[in-house]
């Protein structure tokens, strides 16, 4: 458990907590050029609210999210993350406890559906919400609402997802991330494959993981669905370059 938490001030709905983040990438067949691409970053993101990531391409959105899932390691500050009745440091934390939180807290959401092969969508989907602590039972029946929700008819339910649409795996992708029903969702781009029909249905689910108290935070580019959603933009800037 991290000694650190939120001040004393923060609001007793935050979620998470970050501080002073920062994160650079070293390209070694650059002769160890060394590209900052995120500094001193603060955010905290409470209960109930949509954040949405802004600015230009490149500039670090996606670095951010995948720093907060813990896919990057962060170089300097803090992800605090409220789990299980207290506050762990994401950027410190020992895999296990990566885990455990991803497992129960932290859902996500990434551009591209990334699986093992040959196992059939219902599969995928459910596991993310068995895993969370639901009975194989209610996973499986979650997993099928979400999915037909989502415009994925049953008939796929039993293959796997590597000979579908773009747009298919994405809302595969979608139905597994909803599945899991942790109280903090990162969204990444999760809307860049769909059509208007079916970018309706992710804007209900997330106002409707809203209302239950999830935390949401997101990149969407599609500036009506962003609108639909936010509540507030935390809006990122571009860094100069060092050698």
């Amino acid at each position: 458990m991290s000694s650190a938490a939120p001040s004393p001030q923060a609001p007793d709905d935050v979620q998470l907590c970050v501080r002073g983040l920062g994160k650079s990438f070293t390209l070694y067949l650059q002769g160890g050029l060394r590209i900052p691409v995120l500094r001193d970053v603060a955010l905290e993101l409470r209960a109930g609210e949509c954040v949405m990531l802004s600015g230009p391409s490149g500039v670090g959105k996606s670095t951010l999210m995948r720093s907060l899932y813990g896919n990057y390691r962060a170089e300097a500050g803090e992800i605090l993350i409220r789990h299980a009745g207290a506050w762990e440091d994401l950027a410190i934390a020992d895999p296990r406890t990566v885990l455990d939180i991803r497992r129960h807290t932290l859902g996500y959401v990434s551009q591209f559906l990334r699986v093992v092969p040959r196992v059939p969508t219902i599969e995928i989907v459910a596991e993310s919400a068995h895993l969370s602590g639901s009975s194989r039972e209610e996973a499986y029946e979650r997993a099928t609402s979400l999915l037909l929700r989502l415009n994925v008819p049953a008939r796929l339910h039993g293959l796997p997802p590597a000979t579908f649409s773009g747009g298919e795996r994405q809302r595969v992708n979608l139905a597994r991330g909803f599945a899991g029903g942790q109280p903090i969702l990162l969204l990444d781009e999760p809307t860049a494959s769909l059509d208007a029909e079916n970018c309706a249905v992710v804007i209900d689910l997330v106002r409707e993981a809203k209302s239950r108290g999830v935390a949401v935070l997101g990149i969407i580019h599609d500036v009506a669905v962003r609108d639909a959603l936010a509540d507030r933009l935390f809006s990122l800037t571009s860094l100069p370059d060092a050698a």
